[in-house]
């Protein structure tokens, strides 16, 4: 196998796909399309956006101090790519997609997305200006779920909501399971 050596970038794919909903102090709201996004800690929950300080919502995020990552999915690949490909600073991207905005339990300013499986309340611990993208670390201070993915023990099923993920410029679903944590290690049990 031959290896091409190409220049410096990000390759780390895929990534998920998420809408991120901010608001202002004044009242506005906007959603903006994000993929560069993860978990930064467990214990306390932190997880990271980066945006560029030119986006419309940057300027939001640092005022407010707070953002909601909803979890997007496969049923709602087209409004996640609305939301990363207009600006609100032209459009109301609420009216656009019909998205609905919900209230957030921990925050004052940013709305969820209601038709999102999973709602990720954060508030703004740090701000680390790394060159093309800002990125802001956040604790997480409340989660909300969609009850209709909860079986009947409880548990929340997070991989039947259709979770939609992001690689090279394309968007894609997460396809079949092909197994889970520790399985390759574990131990078969005799009959």
């Amino acid at each position: 196998m031959a290896k091409q050596t190409w220049k410096p970038g990000n390759m780390v794919y895929p990534l998920p796909a998420v809408m991120v909903s901010v608001g202002d102090k004044e009242g506005n709201t906007n959603i903006i399309t994000i993929a560069w996004t993860g978990t930064i800690c467990t214990n306390p929950a932190m997880l990271y956006i980066s945006v560029r300080p030119e986006r419309y919502s940057y300027n939001m995020i640092r005022e407010s101090g707070e953002f909601v990552v909803n979890l997007t999915t496969e049923a709602l690949a087209k409004v996640t790519d609305y939301c990363g490909v207009r600006s609100g600073r032209d459009v109301d991207k609420w009216k656009e997609t019909g998205l609905t905005q919900g209230k957030a339990n921990e925050l004052a300013y940013a709305p969820i997305i209601e038709e999102c499986p999973v709602n990720i309340e954060c508030k703004v611990t740090e701000v680390k200006e790394l060159g093309s993208h800002h990125m802001f670390m956040a604790e997480v201070v409340s989660v909300q779920v969609d009850d209709k993915y909860l079986d009947e023990s409880g548990k929340f099923c997070l991989n039947e909501t259709g979770l939609l993920a992001y690689s090279h410029g394309e968007y894609l679903g997460l396809g079949e399971k092909l197994g889970t944590f520790g399985y390759s290690v574990k131990k078969k049990t005799k009959k």
